[in-house]
């Protein structure tokens, strides 16, 4: 069962309809200050999306604590993540940016994890 001790959040604003991303790492959008879309594979996110807010509504991120997070593929505990191109958790490969570590093992993917965020952007 996920469980979530999140780190305070972060107030922006949704760049997309992301009613359906909650749970999911989501990134700045470029093209405009404190936009937020899902965030790309490997990528560097802001953090995990704890809300379902449409275009231009509210979008609640942390980036720190644990948190819920929708897995992309079976994942093993204690794996560091990345995100995947949908923005789900997915075990880091080489060169990709590592987001935290699996509290808990993904049998397969859509399942809901806990994650320690550690979103520094460190390189697994």
């Amino acid at each position: 069962m996920a469980i979530e001790v999140p780190g305070p959040a972060l107030p922006l604003r949704a760049g997309a309809d992301l009613s359906g991303s909650q749970f999911l790492f989501v990134a700045l959008d470029g093209s405009a200050a404190l936009v937020v879309d899902v965030a790309g594979a490997g990528a560097r996110s802001m953090g995990v999306l704890q809300n379902k807010p449409k275009l231009g509504q509210g979008a609640s991120v942390v980036d720190r604590g644990i948190t819920k997070v929708v897995a992309g593929a079976v994942i093993a505990i204690d794996a560091r993540v990345s995100s995947d191109a949908a923005g789900k958790a997915v075990t880091s490969a080489s060169g990709n940016s590592v987001e935290g570590r699996a509290l808990e093992a993904a049998a397969a993917a859509d399942e809901i994890i806990s994650v320690k965020l550690d979103n520094e952007g460190l390189q697994a």
